[in-house]
């Protein structure tokens, strides 16, 4: 358990301590707990009842639907002080989605009931949750429509471009989802994957050694990205 609120740079701090009394505040912060994943490990399961505020303070996860003969379907891509619960955590009694650590995670847990009643009593707080969901749900939207516009190597720049710059914010990174699970994001096959992959390598706009990407030519990747 812990007891501090000292997370300096905790988005999930500055949405609630600023707007709760000394009580309410020793009540979060000695209720919240973290939870430590290791990388493949289910954080939430679809179906999964509804019972806990998460919030995701290191690694990262991805978020995904189950369809048809267990077909997954990501949905999106959480990174550090993302609201991974956020998009069902107050419309349903039970997940309809699942969240899969990526990397080796870390989260925080609030009870929803804990926090369910300290936004029914606090008007600017319930504001904020509201803006942030409507952030989160934009992003996600917002994704989906750049990459389902896209021709087929538009949707894998974008992708690179996407770990690249608002994931690792680094030219250079280890690819955090397989090859298959690239394909299901963006809607392309795995053989198309890795079919431009190495067409991108061949054309020296990136390097490939494993699973790690450096990207070699920024500006020539983000100019199919927009145009591709």
């Amino acid at each position: 358990m812990n007891v501090l609120c000292n997370c300096e740079k905790c988005e999930l701090k500055g949405i609630f301590i600023g707007h709760l009394t000394e009580t309410d505040i020793e009540s979060f912060c000695s209720q919240k707990s973290e939870r430590q994943f290791s990388k493949g490990e289910i954080i939430i399961e679809q179906g999964m009842e509804i019972t806990e505020f998460t919030y995701l303070k290191s690694g990262l996860v991805k978020l995904f639907r189950k369809g048809e003969g267990g077909k997954e379907q990501i949905i999106a891509i959480a990174k550090p002080f993302d609201f991974v619960s956020l998009l069902s955590v107050f419309s349903e009694k039970n997940y309809n989605y699942s969240v899969t650590a990526i990397e080796d995670s870390t989260t925080c847990i609030l009870d929803l009931l804990f926090i369910r009643n300290i936004i029914g009593s606090n008007g600017n707080l319930a504001l904020n949750i509201m803006e942030k969901m409507s952030r989160v749900s934009d992003n996600i939207i917002g994704n989906l429509l750049n990459i389902r516009q896209k021709q087929l190597r538009g949707r894998i720049a974008f992708i690179l471009i996407y770990f690249a710059d608002k994931i690792y914010s680094n030219l250079i990174f280890d690819l955090p989802l397989s090859r298959k699970e690239i394909a299901e994001y963006i809607g392309m096959t795995t053989e198309n994957v890795i079919r431009i992959l190495s067409e991108f390598r061949q054309d020296k706009i990136i390097k490939i050694n494993g699973k790690t990407i450096e990207i070699a030519d920024f500006e020539r990747l983000k100019a199919i990205a927009n145009f591709g």
